[in-house]
């Protein structure tokens, strides 16, 4: 019995690991607003699916297909969106798009999270609810390159950070600690060159 609990553990492990390291090259490049980014997240995406599910995060689970659509527009938007179709700059939103944004997130949130508190044997159904609507919307931000998703993303990966150690995703929960790190590096580095390019 224990040496089937070490080969799962050894097993998962391996497979989260791989997941963590494709995630933060994902982060470091789309920091540098290197299109190579979109490949890393498709990859981790893929792994992340299976994980999640494994855990009863049906939410999380759920978002990596997003994830990976995203990728593929995220990819497109870069390399050839724009109206000279030759890829975006970082722009920014409107107070009033961010307050209708944050509204739906957390009408979204209410609704998904009593339905699977009704329906399924989900964990923490409303955070897990709350980081996966939140972070629909602001994978779409970065595929936008709108410089806010940094401030979106710090929120989400301080709260999903909780979700993934209760369930025994370390790894994952080492990874989000990074992203915490990364973000305001990343915030930092997308303002300056959102200045350069307004000037």
């Amino acid at each position: 019995m224990f040496e089937l609990l070490v080969s799962q553990f050894q097993s998962n492990s391996i497979l989260e690991l791989t997941a963590v390291l494709f995630a933060v090259v994902y982060l470091i490049l789309v920091m540098r607003e290197n299109i190579l980014c979109w490949y890393a997240a498709l990859i981790s995406t893929l792994i992340f699916l299976i994980i999640f599910w494994r855990v009863q995060l049906y939410m999380e689970s759920g978002l990596q297909i997003y994830y990976a659509a995203m990728a593929f527009y995220g990819w497109h938007q870069w390399s050839r969106g724009g109206n000279q179709g030759n890829g975006i700059i970082i722009t920014t939103w409107s107070v009033k798009t961010h307050f209708i944004v944050v509204i739906g997130i957390l009408l979204a949130t209410l609704i998904s999270g009593l339905l699977l508190l009704r329906t399924s044997d989900a964990h923490f159904p409303f955070l897990d609810s709350f980081t996966t609507w939140a972070s629909i919307v602001t994978t779409f931000m970065v595929a936008k390159k709108i410089l806010e998703n940094w401030t979106y993303w710090f929120v989400i990966d301080g709260i999903s950070i909780f979700l993934y150690l209760d369930r025994g995703l370390y790894f994952t929960a080492l990874l989000f600690v990074a992203y915490l790190i990364i973000v305001v590096f990343g915030f930092s580095r997308w303002l300056d060159e959102y200045r350069r390019m307004a000037r």
